[in-house]
């Protein structure tokens, strides 16, 4: 009663453990089963459904042995099995690729049969209770209901409508006993089939009960088939006033998607919906429609709806083809092959009139889909049939035009574009501004650039006047310098009507600047990004203008753009919908993340970034999360959650709980099928993923799977400019494991390779010196001068970049003074690097202690000065070597100061012993002063401030020689 069928079903279990023959447990059980396989039902899991009501019927068949005259019980047993007969899903079977239309019919035959003898046998038991309660007139509707059912499977459409069919005439008979039930009254006009019986019905059933709400919804049914749209809106409004939980009063509202008076998404809206409250085959299918119009195809819970529709109708023809047209848009083109094939074979099974245009719908779909699937022949194939019919429209000249151009057949596929170039004057306008865009695209695969723009010029130019041709023909001028279409373009463009259009031409505007605008080897990035910056300012909601923005930015290689472009792009649930665009925006993000190298943890335990402008990583991993929830098939995101994941493991020292987590993400990764292509994206992501792992395992001291992995990557088939990385980790993994010979030939393999990337020169000159090789000459200088050519802003970066790792490694070599002017170098050509100014300053302080030169320690706290200045956060250890440098000129105020902010610099948990060291000494300057108290260093005495460095290292014996002094 309260309507927890689970718990009710495990309590009459008990009972019957307890009393095996027991009516009343027995009658509960079914009940229960009954109505969890509703609950089942009703969210869609129709097979589980099934099975629940099959362990019903032999409860209520056991309860039927023991007590064969209870008329409730034989009621509970048609019930059952009517229930059965709605809900029994057709074959899994069905699914196979392989299906043939002998197996189909036999299949499809085979599940009517299964549902038409539970709809009989329910009938049957019906008619028993009946017989031992021929009082209760819900039995006669019951009975009525079955009839029904059994004539819907049997597709008796022999008696004339003017005829009393027997479930009208047996809702009459309850009529007869309660003439007041509104119930009954509806009952009669869902089984009549004369419409002015039906709204009578309806009508009296209302004047019973006025807030009967599935009475007013069927009224509005009535009223949309009698096309009283207005009425209908009415009655329909009143049921979902009375009931919101209806579902048919929302399916009906999703029927004014072809009237204008509601949007194409408002009506899917409403239809989805009503597949969620009741999932009905009609509902579904009509889902699957709205979907079709509203653009939402691909979504899961079309995807899911229509899923459930083949299951529940395997012999609509509808369903199939709608099904079809679901993989299509998800790009599952074998599926959706297999599909309309099905649809094809529900066709000929059909018992009912069958018009043309649903058969030439789908052959031209499967013609669709054998084209994209790769299939040219097969698509061909059906063209031709298609053709010998007379069947053959716009749509499937394009396709036969298309697949004949794939096939190489170029002269018959210009024959069939001129025969479809001849009917676009009887076409609408939308047909003909398709065709027009097919035409001009397939002249240009297939005469080239030239002989394209001289057809597209001698065309009428009305025909140009769309924006969908008005974009074809920019794609096709962006292409060509000469800019001969411009005169076309320039006419075309007052036919872009909404936003979106404006924007998508603006989007198309910036690539071809990009083209035009560029080098041999270098786009014009600038020139692109120019104009989107202009287009931002007048449209700045545009996802398409922001994300195109973005994408060129980070990839225009331009030192600091990689932070610009992910504040360009807005991520959002509905970026995940929108798929315009080269890049959605949390790709964007994510890999404007991993370019910029500095994550910027919030912990700062792990590092200190000295990048100025952070690109936090973790909104951007919580996206690609989200993403992969959303699409588990995902594997871009997969990819990117891998690379931002060992960025973050890069700067945490690789813990082991993030290299686990990234060797499960890997492992998964390499297992989808995706990789196994042979396309240029899948073979570098492939590589890229294989880097990773072998990264993570030479971290982890696994220096025989890092070599193995490292191998997978350098076998795979990529430019040498790309390969070079795969050697630089074995030369790498090799010098780790000791073995140099190897780690030499690594290392001259990576020579020979060369790259394009300046850090991966940059990498191999720092293994050259960690690891003694013979230096390879002046390679390393002429790789970075030739490789910054052209990067304009990016230049001084990457040469002041050059010059760090060159003073890092005679620091590694104690060469102090080579380390200087190397040093000096990168502090003239980059004014915002702190990390730079850090290092300079550091070894002018060496230097100027070792050979007691006043000149490196004026250099030093320049440097020094220049890092605190220039840095996004304080960063340790640099006010503290000013404060030493200050002191060492006498500046005792600049001192003084500097501790102080050096002690502001550290985290409290993370302060070291010698800070608290040097606070003692600031303690002991200070303590004559009257205001010192309100200061850091006064709110503990010297001898606190030793002993709390004592606490935190007591191995120092500079603290413990101290200490007696204080005591």
């Amino acid at each position: 009663m309260l309507g927890s069928f689970r718990k009710g079903i495990e309590q009459f279990q008990q009972a019957l453990k307890i009393s095996l023959q027991n009516m009343s447990a027995l009658y509960g059980l079914a009940s229960g089963l009954l109505g969890m396989a509703k609950e089942c039902r009703n969210s869609g899991a129709f097979r589980w459904a099934a099975s629940l009501l099959e362990d019903a019927r032999k409860v209520a068949e056991a309860s039927i042995k023991s007590a064969g005259n209870s008329s409730c019980t034989w009621k509970l047993h048609g019930d059952i099995l009517l229930t059965y007969a709605q809900v029994f899903p057709w074959t899994e079977e069905s699914q196979s690729l392989e299906y043939n239309a002998e197996t189909f019919k036999k299949s499809v035959y085979s599940w009517k049969n299964t549902c038409g003898l539970a709809a009989i046998s329910a009938r049957n038991s019906y008619q028993r209770a009946l017989h031992l309660a021929p009082w209760q007139a819900n039995i006669y509707i019951d009975i009525a209901i079955s009839s029904n059912l059994i004539s819907s499977f049997n597709q008796d459409n022999t008696l004339d409508k003017c005829t009393w069919k027997l479930p009208e005439k047996l809702t009459l008979g309850a009529l007869a006993l309660e003439g007041e039930n509104s119930e009954f009254w509806v009952a009669l006009s869902c089984l009549s089939e004369c419409n002015a019986l039906k709204q009578h019905s309806l009508i009296r059933g209302l004047q019973l009960d006025v807030s009967l709400a599935y009475a007013w919804a069927y009224l509005g049914k009535l009223y949309r088939e009698e096309n009283e749209k207005k009425l209908a809106r009415q009655a329909f409004d009143c049921a979902r006033g009375i009931d919101p939980s209806l579902a048919l009063p929302w399916a009906g509202m999703s029927a004014d998607a072809h009237t204008g008076d509601s949007t194409p998404d408002d009506t899917f809206e409403s239809c989805l919906r009503a597949v969620e409250i009741f999932p009905l085959a009609e509902f579904q299918i009509g889902l699957a429609k709205l979907a079709l119009l509203s653009g939402n195809l691909s979504s899961s819970q079309v995807f899911g709806a229509i899923q459930q529709a083949v299951q529940l109708a395997p012999h609509y023809h509808e369903s199939h083809n709608l099904n079809g047209l679901v993989h299509e848009a998800r790009m599952q083109f074998q599926a959706a092959i297999a599909s309309y094939r099905l649809a094809r074979y529900a066709i000929n099974i059909s018992l009912g009139t069958v018009l043309k245009s649903h058969l030439k719908d789908i052959s031209t779909n499967l013609a669709r889909s054998l084209s994209k699937a790769g299939n040219a022949i097969g698509a061909v194939q059906e063209c031709e049939d298609l053709k010998k019919e007379g069947m053959l429209d716009a749509e499937g000249l394009q396709i036969y035009a298309f697949s004949l151009w794939k096939l190489g057949e170029n002269d018959l596929a210009l024959s069939v574009t001129r025969a479809l170039a001849a009917s676009v004057s009887t076409m609408d306008r939308i047909s003909a501004a398709v065709s027009v865009s097919f035409i001009c695209r397939l002249l240009y695969y297939i005469s080239g650039p030239d002989l394209a723009i001289g057809s597209i010029l001698k065309m009428p130019k009305e025909l140009f006047h769309s924006s969908k041709i008005s974009f074809i023909v920019s794609a096709i001028n962006a292409l060509d310098q000469n800019n001969r279409l411009e005169s076309i373009i320039s006419s075309s463009r007052y036919f872009l009507a909404s936003q979106e259009e404006i924007t998508g031409m603006h989007y198309l505007i910036a690539l071809s600047k990009l083209i035009k605008h560029g080098t041999n080897y270098l786009l014009g990035f600038q020139n692109g990004v120019n104009h989107l910056r202009k287009a931002l300012h007048m449209y700045p909601n545009s996802i398409l203008i922001r994300n195109l923005l973005g994408y060129i930015l980070l990839c225009s290689e331009v030192w600091g753009n990689s932070h610009v472009s992910s504040r360009c792009s807005i991520v959002d649930d509905s970026d995940s919908k929108n798929k315009e665009g080269l890049k959605l925006a949390w790709e964007i993000s994510s890999a404007g993340a991993v370019a910029c190298h500095a994550i910027g943890n919030s912990e700062p335990r792990f590092s200190f970034p000295t990048c100025s402008c952070q690109c936090t990583s973790s909104g951007a991993m919580q996206e690609l999360q989200k993403c992969l929830r959303r699409e588990p098939w995902n594997h871009n995101a997969r990819y990117l959650l891998i690379l931002n994941l060992l960025q973050k493991a890069r700067e945490e020292r690789f813990p082991v709980n993030i290299c686990i987590v990234l060797e499960r993400l890997i492992s998964v990764a390499l297992s989808n099928e995706f990789y196994s292509g042979k396309e240029a994206i899948c073979q570098y992501q492939k590589f890229q993923i294989y880097l990773c792992a072998s990264e993570i395992l030479l971290q982890r001291g696994n220096i025989m799977g890092c070599i193995d992995q490292a191998k997978n990557a350098s076998a795979l088939s990529l430019p040498d400019s790309f390969q070079f990385f795969g050697h630089l980790l074995l030369c790498r993994a090799y010098a780790a494991e000791g073995n140099l010979k190897f780690s030499k030939e690594e290392y001259e393999r990576c020579l020979e390779l060369k790259t394009d990337f300046l850090v991966g020169w940059l990498c191999l000159k720092l293994m050259e010196s960690q690891y003694e090789e013979q230096p390879a000459s002046n390679i390393f200088e002429l790789a970075f001068k030739e490789g910054s050519e052209g990067r304009n802003n990016s230049w001084n970066m990457w040469m002041a970049v050059y010059s760090l790792g060159m003073g890092l490694i005679c620091l590694w070599n104690q060469d102090f003074l080579s380390a200087e002017e190397f040093l000096e170098q990168p502090c003239s050509l980059t004014s915002a690097e702190s990390c730079i100014f850090l290092c300079h300053g550091v070894t002018s302080m060496e230097i100027a202690r070792r050979y007691h030169d006043s000149q490196f320690l004026s250099s030093a706290i320049r440097s020094l000065s220049k890092a605190h200045i220039t840095s996004s956060v304080p960063i340790p250890i640099v006010s503290a070597l000013l404060a030493q440098a200050e002191g060492s000129i006498g500046s005792r105020k600049k001192w003084e100061r500097n501790l102080r902010l050096e002690w502001f610099s550290w985290p409290p948990e993370m302060r070291p012993a010698e800070l608290f060291f040097q606070m003692h000494l600031l303690a002991r300057q200070i303590a004559s002063e009257s205001d010192s108290s309100s200061r850091v260093e006064g709110c503990q005495s010297p001898l606190q401030w030793v002993l709390r460095a004592i606490h935190t290292n007591p191995s120092d014996l500079r603290y413990w020689k101290v200490l007696p002094k204080l005591l």
